[in-house]
């Protein structure tokens, strides 16, 4: 389970990441996105980037 949740988590941040910076301007790929500077994709972003960090946590506490 702790690797699954690690991969998860991982996979959590980088969009998270991804969304900040294509809502934000900052990451313009694909050129056809949707989300390209939207203010609500950062907004999303951020929540799913501090879901990952949460599911990372709990991945390093648990044991097993």
């Amino acid at each position: 389970m702790r690797p699954a949740l690690t991969i998860l988590a991982a996979l959590a941040i980088a969009m998270g990441l991804l969304w900040i910076g294509q809502g934000l301007g900052f990451v313009h790929w694909p050129q056809s996105s949707f989300m390209l500077d939207q203010r609500p994709w950062a907004w999303r972003g951020a929540v799913l980037l501090v879901v990952g960090v949460l599911l990372l946590i709990r991945a390093r506490r648990r044991r097993g």
